[in-house]
């Protein structure tokens, strides 16, 4: 299981731009499910949420546009653990055409483990550690994606 498929959907019209392109709030939308499903490949459903009041938070995120995507494509995000600690997560989804290699997005994220009756960050369960780690174990060949760490700034002044 090198790739991670985490979420797929098509592009509806409600999504759409009027230059038939993906709307940029779309791509987060698209993202944001992804981690949903990856939450509940961890054991953190909304059950677990309800049992433990602990879930995830993002802390920060970045999202790089690299290709269209257009009306009706069929979509795939692909999700790979860049690390983890106690009580934070790092990833990065990669968005695809459904069985392609191009990547046509890509969002890096890092997320933070809370109890909500802090709110206040709690370390993760010893399953979803155990989770973690087998699906970071079992993507420990992957290629490192090329847009992590990336920073926003202008090229200095000449």
């Amino acid at each position: 299981m090198p790739h991670l498929t985490t979420y797929q959907t098509k592009i509806i019209p409600d999504w759409v731009d009027y230059n038939g392109h993906l709307r940029d709030a779309f791509y987060l939308l698209i993202f944001s499910y992804a981690t949903d499903a990856l939450m509940d490949r961890l054991g953190m459903d909304s059950n677990n949420r309800e049992a433990s009041g602990n879930s995830l938070f993002t802390l920060e995120l970045h999202l790089n546009y690299l290709h269209e995507v257009k009306l009706d494509t069929e979509v795939e995000v692909r999700t790979q653990i860049i690390g983890h600690d106690s009580k934070r997560l790092h990833l990065y989804h990669s968005l695809h055409k459904v069985g392609e290699e191009q990547e046509l997005a890509g969002n890096e994220q890092m997320l933070l483990h809370v109890d909500l009756a802090g709110p206040r960050s709690a370390p993760f369960s010893a399953d979803t550690l155990s989770r973690l780690q087998s699906i970071a174990t079992e993507q420990k060949d992957l290629p490192t994606p090329a847009y992590i760490g990336r920073v926003i700034a202008l090229p200095p002044a000449r």
